[in-house]
């Protein structure tokens, strides 16, 4: 938001602003990314390495209505070839006060059930009782989750809180609930002395609930944890530039207790995925209006 000058006693007033713009019944936002780590609330889904993203989003109503679509390559226990998640919501506003409400549905296409071979147990069927790797993964991790944000913009400044819940987290049959508070500052213009583009730091904190797993993946205990990420970055037109430390309170055993980390296995049962990391974001961003008006110039 940029600051209006003040004006002098003896500069004439400036005319009268032009009418605000009409809101936009209908846009399209659309953007790349890379990014050097991609965590999914602190725990990495790119097996600590960098992937690319895309996201597009159609908004309707002057984004109050919205229809968006997200994928991702990652590095999985089970094989996925990418991450595509598809959802769908409101963002009603009241005052300085901005709502999110919708439904966000995880997909994982190509994956296969993870086994470990290493620790084979008994399986009892009507044909008789027999030995076999265990099950640590369902058919499917596909998944659905329901989540409400707030957030809050005055004077550079924008907080937010919001919770997510799943009653079926990663096809596992464990409910998990997500809450999170955030906060982010953008420079004012005048600290920039004429430079063009904006600075901010921002920052997350967030608690995950976890629950059992069902008891055909062994009624496993997931472990819940809190996750922290503070950074800053840099945006100037498109093109955004973002620094951040990540971080969770997760021993190395109960990360690999929650992300099956396969290379957990052969060390111990211990995981990186969850530890501590600096990662680095370069993304550009568009709408359909704003190509339009550049167009239009």
């Amino acid at each position: 938001m940029a600051a209006a000058p003040a004006l002098a006693a003896d500069v004439p007033a400036p005319a009268e602003p032009a009418a605000p713009a009409a809101p936009t019944q209908f846009d399209i936002a659309f953007g790349v990314k890379y990014t050097s780590n991609y965590g999914f609330r602190g725990i990495s889904q790119s097996n600590g390495f960098g992937v690319a993203q895309g996201y597009a989003e159609a908004q309707f109503f002057d984004n109050f209505f919205y229809v968006n679509g997200f994928v991702s390559k990652v590095d999985l226990p089970t094989r996925a070839t990418a991450e595509t998640d598809v959802g769908v919501g409101i963002r009603p506003k009241l005052g300085p006060l901005t709502f999110d409400l919708g439904f966000i549905q995880y997909g994982y296409p190509g994956e296969r059930r993870f086994m470990d071979p290493y620790n084979p147990v008994e399986y009892v069927t009507p044909a008789g009782a027999f030995y076999g790797p265990a099950i640590l993964s369902p058919r499917n991790s596909e998944f659905g989750e329901v989540h409400a944000s707030v957030s809050a913009a005055f004077n550079g400044l924008t907080v937010g809180a919001g919770v997510y819940h799943s009653w079926d987290f990663l096809g596992l049959g464990a409910p998990a609930t997500y809450y999170n508070g955030t906060v982010k500052y953008t420079l004012p213009a005048e600290f920039l002395n004429g430079m063009k583009g904006n600075f901010y730091a921002s920052g997350e904190l967030g608690y995950f609930q976890l629950g059992t797993t069902a008891a055909r993946l062994g009624a496993v205990k997931l472990k819940s944890y809190t996750t922290w990420n503070i950074g800053a970055g840099y945006t100037y037109e498109n093109l955004t530039v973002d620094l951040r430390y990540v971080d969770t309170d997760l021993s190395k055993k109960d990360c690999f207790l929650n992300s099956g980390d396969p290379a957990g296995f052969l060390n111990g049962g211990k995981s990186n995925w969850c530890s501590a990391a600096f990662v680095a974001t370069v993304s550009l961003d568009f709408t359909l209006s704003g190509l339009q008006q550049a167009l239009a110039r």
